[in-house]
């Protein structure tokens, strides 16, 4: 659980609700249906029109990156790779087959693969940066598809927003009907800029920062893999290694 984030959440929406209560409001009047109809249903509608449907499931999934990110343990990964280093030292390549098959990340896995089957050390690194740059452009998809519908939802909150004053204008001869119109007026431009502000564009920095995190990991375990195949000492590896720990 990212608690940063979490209070992030919780500081945003409290201050704005304490900030309405000191000003003598409620926090029911920020409540209409309506409005959240039209900001949220329209703000969806409008990255469905626009990404693929894997990117859209992407960006859902790599929406839980906010509160809970990968785990990603560098300490840990270099320690393994110094031991994977001293197997190579001690029986050869073809001593980390057991290493291999016993490695729960899939991209570790593939690179101990490649060491075992005897690939040269620029085709291991070769295969490794395009599944990294694959991943990479996929994940800051999703999180471009999350930054595109904090564009869209303000300009749809200022659409309910015109709504609700037509609606307003549609009824001045029945005053019992404009405090609701302008009520979804108002409230609309809220969903729509709170929306963006204060959920949308953070999750959508938030995973572009967790995605930059685990690239540099993976270009610390390319580093390592590939300095095995070249026969580097432990020491040297360790050393070379310990610089991606800033």
């Amino acid at each position: 659980m990212d608690i940063l984030s979490l209070l992030g959440i919780v500081a945003a929406f409290t201050a704005i609700l304490l900030g309405q209560a000191l000003e003598g409001g409620h926090a029911a009047s920020l409540l209409n249906l309506p409005a959240l109809l039209i900001v949220g249903g329209g703000t969806l509608g409008a990255i469905m029109l626009q990404s693929p449907l894997d990117t859209f499931k992407r960006a859902l999934s790599r929406s839980l990156w906010v509160l809970a990110p990968p785990k990603i343990n560098p300490k840990g990964a270099i320690k393994k790779i110094i031991r994977w280093s001293n197997i190579a030292r001690r029986e050869g390549l073809l001593g980390l087959e057991g290493a291999s098959n016993s490695e729960r990340d899939p991209f570790a896995k593939k690179g101990l693969q490649l060491l075992v089957d005897g690939a040269e050390p620029d085709a291991i690194r070769a295969v490794l940066e395009v599944e990294l740059a694959a991943k990479e452009g996929a994940d800051l998809a999703a999180a471009k598809l999350l930054e595109a519908a904090g564009g869209y939802a303000p300009t749809i909150g200022i659409l309910g927003a015109v709504m609700g004053l037509i609606h307003v204008m549609e009824n001045l001869s029945d005053p019992s009907k404009l405090g609701a119109g302008i009520a979804t007026a108002f409230v609309a431009t809220i969903y729509g800029v709170g929306l963006a502000n204060l959920v949308l564009l953070p999750m959508a920095n938030k995973i572009k920062a967790q995605v930059e995190r685990e690239v540099q990991f993976r270009e610390m375990v390319i580093e390592g893999i590939i300095a095995i195949a070249e026969g580097e000492n432990p020491r040297a590896i360790e050393n070379k290694l310990k610089g991606y720990l800033q």
